[in-house]
């Protein structure tokens, strides 16, 4: 991408969070800019006031005649104190705009880092459920934390890059009304410098890309250890994931020497490469073309100014690509969410009243190279319990996410309350499920607020706090948690960290049931706990028969005997169905090999 085409492209990102308040920083960035230029120009008639000239004034420029109509204007001509005191009110005035310039600029990168932080997060929170699957969590907190701050910085470089465009060009237009020649032999300097930095530039962007790409992977590194240390420690086997941390580490030290080197040679470059220009320019202008020396020297202060800003262009626009790549990544992240949103119907539904239908429903994952459902046809009536058994890969967990919509069936339709769910609005479907599944969804929060998810004041709150407490009683959890040193006030820590795996569940089933659903799904919801914690949570699932609508996928078939209908899957097709005891009873049937192999 070309130079002038990648600055347009940059600023119509900005521009598509910010809008058009972006053009107010530069309106004060130029307005700064001419009153700082138009104070230094009054040195012009300070010297002649002071009879310190070399009567090389000409008077017949259009600037030095502006200038002498203004200072006539107020009346202070000829007066050396006069013109010091307004060159003072000018800078004065240039101050103010600075500060008012940079306040701006402030309030506008907060408010980009809340545009844009408000809509990745909801960008990801409508993300399809495949396009979720398909990525780790290390690459979703890098783009919203590490990458979306990256961007932020860029937004600040960005803007000085543009601003120092602005001041430069001012300094450089009224040294040319000055001292034309001079103007155009410095004008070339600047843009031969710039030419020669194009390349430096460029290998700062390519540097900036694999920082970022580099950041993600080592993201998905720390999540992934940090939400394993129980076991890697245990197991004494942190070290084994030591190796592609510390590359990756490794890597971004290198990436981060190298910008910074090229940050620092155009640093070291600025000042010198600057003044020996402006010094060679000089020369030719009085020896070789014999100018007047007072405009030249004015033009000096001006031109001096303006190639300092003028390398510091290419800084600024240097320290933009160290950090472009989080830019581009941020961008192609909206992209890919925006092919990825989930889609939804319009129309929403109201409480479930007949049941869910699934008709000849097929699914297949882009990955596999058969259909994972075959043909289901399931019907699941409205307060019955319905249980779905089946040997690890039957495609169990499958069906439950075509039941709550976060997979589309790619063949077959499913019909709840006799509408077609493509027709439906997925939230106001899910707003009636609870869910549980064998992985515990905890909060590093308090019991209570895990329990009604803080959608109120436990504390405070009389109608809150005896759902909760009533919730908490009806998944067999009050006891123990009143039995904690805070009660319904402890924090139980990080995912549930200072819980046991069986009070884990029954906190995961009580904020199930403070959400009072229609439908509840117990996704192997008792597989990995002890006999007394299922005990307790088979209780509080049989207190539900009849009251609500109930799916329950299940490895162990003794918690299932009080279902309504079996259905029983294999290999992504239901191949018999009926009663615990219709099927158990039924020696040629594959549920009874099942309950003879668990009863040994």
């Amino acid at each position: 991408m070309k130079l002038f085409e990648s600055i347009t492209y940059y600023f119509g990102v900005y521009k598509h969070f910010i809008g058009k308040r972006l053009y107010i920083v530069f309106a004060l960035t130029a307005a700064a800019a001419i009153t700082e230029a138009f104070g230094i120009t009054l040195i012009l008639p300070l010297i002649e006031a002071a009879d310190a000239g070399d009567g090389g004034l000409e008077r017949g420029g259009r600037a030095v005649q502006f200038l002498y109509a203004t200072l006539e204007l107020i009346g202070i001509q000829d007066s050396v104190v006069g013109i010091l005191i307004f060159i003072g009110a000018i800078f004065i005035g240039k101050g103010f705009l600075k500060f008012v310039e940079g306040g701006y600029a402030s309030y506008l990168r907060a408010q980009l880092m809340k545009e844009i932080k408000g809509k990745m997060f909801n960008a990801y929170r409508f993300m399809d459920y495949r396009y979720y699957a398909d990525n780790n969590t290390g690459h979703f907190i890098n783009v919203i934390n590490g990458q979306i701050n990256n961007f932020i910085r860029t937004f600040d470089t960005f803007t000085r890059f543009l601003t120092m465009i602005i001041i430069t060009a001012s300094y450089l237009s009224i040294a040319f009304l000055l001292a034309w020649k001079f103007a155009l032999m410095a004008i070339a300097v600047g843009f031969v410098l710039l030419f020669l930095f194009r390349y430096l530039n460029k290998y700062v962007q390519d540097l900036s890309r694999k920082t970022s790409k580099e950041e993600s992977l080592l993201n998905k590194f720390l999540v992934q250890t940090i939400q394993s240390f129980k076991y890697l420690s245990s197991t004494n086997q942190m070290q084994y994931l030591k190796g592609g941390v510390m590359s990756s580490i490794k890597r971004l030290a290198f990436y981060m020497f190298r910008q910074g080197a090229a940050s620092a040679f155009t640093k070291a470059i600025r000042e010198p490469v600057s003044v020996i220009f402006l010094l060679f320019v000089i020369i030719a202008q009085v020896v070789v073309f014999d100018s007047p020396i007072a405009p030249i020297f004015v033009a000096l202060l001006l031109f001096h100014r303006g190639m300092q800003h003028m390398i510091g262009i290419q800084d600024d626009w240097q320290k933009t690509m160290e950090k472009i790549g989080s830019l581009e990544m941020v961008v192609n992240e909206f992209e890919v969410l925006e092919k990825h949103r989930e889609e939804s119907g319009e129309r929403p539904i109201g409480k479930l009243r007949e049941g869910i239908e699934l008709h000849n429903v097929s699914f297949r994952y882009e990955n596999k190279d058969e259909d994972v459902l075959k043909s289901i046809n399931i019907r699941i009536p409205i307060n019955n319990m319905i249980a779905v058994v089946g040997e690890s890969g039957a495609g169990k967990s499958t069906l439950i996410d075509t039941l709550t919509l976060l997979l589309k069936p790619q063949g077959g339709k499913i019909y709840i309350d006799g509408i077609d769910s493509s027709e439906i609005e997925v939230g106001s479907w899910r707003s009636q499920i609870g869910y549980v599944s064998q992985e515990t969804v905890v909060f590093d929060d308090t019991v209570a607020n895990n329990i009604c998810l803080w959608k109120g004041d436990y504390e405070n709150d009389p109608d809150v706090k005896e759902r909760v407490e009533e919730a908490a009683k009806r998944a067999y959890a009050d006891e123990f948690i009143r039995e904690m040193s805070d009660g319904y006030q402890t924090v139980v820590g990080d995912r549930g960290v200072r819980l046991s795996g069986g009070q884990r569940q029954r906190l995961f089933i009580a904020r199930e049931l403070y959400k009072n659903p229609n439908l509840l799904i117990l996704d192997e919801a008792t597989s990995s706990l002890d006999t007394e914690s299922e005990r307790y949570i088979q209780k509080s699932i049989d207190a539900l028969k009849g009251s609500i609508t109930v799916v329950i996928i299940a490895h162990r078939l003794s918690t299932i005997k009080n279902s309504d209908l079996i259905y029983v899957l294999e290999k992504g097709e239901i191949i018999e169905s009926g009663t615990y005891d219709e099927l158990s009873l039924n020696s040629e049937s594959k549920f009874s090999q099942m309950v003879a192999i668990q009863s040994l």
